[in-house]
């Protein structure tokens, strides 16, 4: 993993790492304390085109609220419909998935999981070509995303999450997952869309 920190004139700062996966970025904004609480950037655009290389252009941000147990995903959209995403937690935590789709891609097949929470205020980018998902293991989490796309409920895809072939090793145990229909009901890797 690579390291990049990036200062700007206030002397806040983004610290951006490679993850294993081509293309993903694991982003940790500094929170800036004093009695008051803290302040902190979560986004700005020219560090993050100066640490990744990418030039933003988030389009959409949405958010989802789920209790403990529930696992989300895994979920992309396909074709020309594909969304690059950043994704944060705002409340509680998650065990965020990424898992590359893209044939050409040196990492494709391999999956990451990283933990988000409120706490750690760690971000994570995903572009286009992954399946996403995430598990809650507080009690509840609050949950938010850029997208560089918008929702196109005709591309929607979903790779079930409990794939043997991806094999995520899940925080919850298969049993006690609350999953959507539309999640149970996902491809296998062998029946899903590729990039």
């Amino acid at each position: 993993m690579q390291n990049y920190v990036i200062l700007h004139q206030k002397q806040y700062y983004m610290k951006f790492s490679t993850t294993a996966l081509e293309g993903v970025w694991l982003i940790e904004p500094l929170r800036h304390h004093d009695e008051r609480g803290y302040f902190c950037e979560t986004f700005r655009s020219d560090l993050f085109e100066a640490a990744t290389g990418i030039k933003p252009s988030f389009v959409q941000e949405n958010e989802s609220l789920s209790g403990r147990n529930v696992v989300r995903g895994l979920h992309y959209q396909a074709g020309s419909a594909a969304q690059a995403k950043l994704v944060r937690v705002s409340e509680g935590a998650i065990v965020d998935v990424a898992v590359d789709l893209r044939v050409s891609s040196p990492t494709y097949g391999r999956h990451i999981c990283v933990e988000l929470s409120a706490d750690n205020a760690r971000q994570l980018y995903i572009p286009r070509g992954f399946a996403h998902g995430f598990a809650v293991i507080s009690d509840f989490a609050r949950f938010q995303y850029k997208t560089d796309n918008y929702y196109c409920p005709q591309a929607e895809r979903t790779l079930r999450p409990d794939d043997e072939t991806v094999a995520v090793r899940w925080p919850v145990a298969r049993e006690c997952m609350i999953l959507s229909p539309k999640d149970m009901a996902g491809c296998s890797w062998l029946e899903c869309e590729k990039f």
